[in-house]
């Protein structure tokens, strides 16, 4: 009976037009009947790889739907300040973004049963909701790399940009960190961690990389042999993508490996807040219980926190993260970024 309602609430998906707005849509769908109360949305989670959470929710509650949005992180951001549409519920990759709803007072609070699975650096002040942890990978070309070569660091990665630059010259991606929120902050928390990291977009830099808005784009820009090399990608969308298993190598650098967690807040303006409580439950349930939920997307979550020790290095929730998104700290940040990556 699960698959069957499960297909059924496939078939209702629908493209929207995109309604005019002051941020920039990427997706829209409407999941469930067309004239069901509305839970509205937004996230920058891609529509395909929610859809079996999202099915699993609405099997329960046949005289709901939901409006789903997709944007990138920067524009999920917008979109909530700016407060045009009255979503209830914002998915997003940017921790601190995430962080910095929370903090300024966006977004509502929310405890229960389901939350409380969540460990404690999982959540902040209950009101910020980590739903996975998934690490910021290298992907390569298989074909490219099919001799042998083997990348376990970062400054492995350096060595060979500089030893070849010819053959990586226009072969680099990364995020661009003036449109992707989340490639904003794999960048500071890099430039954290290590000095390593600079030296890398020293190199990168010389060789005119290519810049991306999404995981999703260099993912496919390297199966495509478009690129050879894409730095800081989601791994977890990367391994999802079995289609190009063939195609595409994912490494967890062994130096270390920032992990993100992709969260829910629910927002202040939303109209249906008990469905976004029963919505963020839902999340919280299908990732932390043991075992996940058969439809959970990504990879289980580790419920004992990593140590410093290890190369697996959670980000944490928290005010820390909004350091970087001081208005004269990411002034300087990108101005530093760009030197180094756009010398050409």
């Amino acid at each position: 009976m699960r698959h069957t309602l499960f297909s059924a609430f496939l078939t209702l998906l629908m493209f929207a037009a995109a309604a005019a707005t002051g941020f920039e849509v990427e997706e829209r769908h409407w999941i469930g009947p067309e004239d069901g109360t509305v839970l509205r949305v937004i996230s920058t989670t891609d529509t395909a790889i929610l859809a079996p959470l999202i099915g699993s929710f609405l099997e329960d509650r046949p005289g709901v739907a939901i409006e789903y949005t997709v944007a990138n992180s920067s524009e999920v951001m917008k979109a909530v300040l700016e407060g045009e549409e009255p979503f209830d519920v914002a998915l997003s990759s940017a921790m601190d973004l995430q962080t910095k709803l929370a903090n300024d007072g966006f977004t509502r609070p929310h405890q229960s049963a389901s939350t409380a699975l969540i460990p404690d650096w999982g959540e902040w002040r209950g009101h910020v909701f980590a739903f996975s942890l998934e690490p910021a990978s290298i992907v390569v070309s298989a074909a490219a790399f099919s001799g042998g070569e083997v990348l376990r660091t970062r400054q492995d990665l350096i060595s060979l940009l500089r030893a070849q630059p010819e053959r990586f010259r226009g072969k680099v991606g990364t995020y661009d960190v003036s449109l992707s929120g989340l490639g904003y902050l794999f960048a500071t928390q890099d430039a954290r961690t290590s000095e390593t990291y600079w030296r890398l977009m020293e190199v990168i830099g010389g060789l005119d990389p290519k810049l991306f808005c999404c995981s999703s784009s260099m993912i496919e820009s390297v199966a495509s042999g478009e690129i050879l090399v894409a730095y800081n990608v989601l791994g977890s969308y990367a391994r999802a993508r079995r289609d190009l298993a063939d195609m595409i190598i994912v490494i967890d650098p062994e130096d270390y490996t920032h992990l993100m967690m992709r969260s829910a807040v629910l927002l202040r303006g939303g109209r249906q807040p008990g469905l976004a409580r029963s919505f963020a439950d839902h999340l919280a349930t299908a990732a932390w219980s043991q075992p996940p939920a058969e439809n959970y997307p990504f990879r289980q979550p580790p419920v004992a926190f990593v140590d410093s020790a290890s190369p697996k290095r959670p980000i944490q929730l928290g005010p820390g993260l909004l350091v970087y998104l001081d208005a004269e700290k990411r002034r300087r940040f990108m101005a530093e970024w760009f030197s180094a990556v756009r010398k050409q």
